[in-house]
């Protein structure tokens, strides 16, 4: 990403909507953007590890945990499967673990915190489907951008 998020929201501002939601960054990589796809998923992280196990391409997986911080839906392992799959980012509305470890992965990564509680892994849970976090809409396939400053999608 070369571009800022505040440069690129003055170039084009009403063509985005700007997460109000206070993320941290917990990836090596602080800016990233992509392509959009989604997991909707609530203390289940099956589906996420099958999701970041495929080819990435560059895209930003936008996780809808449900804002839940009772267990992590990625850890270390999952996160490096990211990386070795071509993935630029994960955004996490919800917890994620191994925050050392992910910090030292070339990977984007945000969320709301960490607990070191594993969650369950049974699959329950949506892939691709469109998901609201904080009156941002995360459409599949449209545009997100990340970076210190905070997260834009395009609309």
């Amino acid at each position: 990403m070369t571009t800022a998020t505040a440069d690129l929201y003055d170039e084009r501002g009403d063509e985005l909507d700007s997460l109000a939601l206070q993320l941290h960054d917990i990836g090596g990589r602080v800016a990233f953007d992509g392509p959009i796809r989604t997991v909707r998923c609530h203390r289940d992280n099956a589906l996420v590890k099958a999701v970041l196990a495929t080819p990435g391409v560059g895209a930003v997986l936008v996780i809808d945990g449900g804002g839940s911080l009772e267990s992590a839906l990625v850890g270390d392992l999952i996160a490096a499967s990211a990386v070795e799959n071509g993935w630029a980012g994960i955004i996490v509305h919800g917890a994620i673990r191994d925050r050392v470890a992910i910090g030292d992965l070339d990977l984007g990564v945000k969320a709301l915190g960490s607990n070191p509680r594993k969650s369950a892994k049974t699959g329950v849970g949506e892939v691709d489907v469109p998901v609201v976090i904080a009156g941002v809409a995360f459409v599949p396939h449209k545009h997100v951008w990340a970076d210190a400053d905070g997260v834009l999608v395009e609309r």
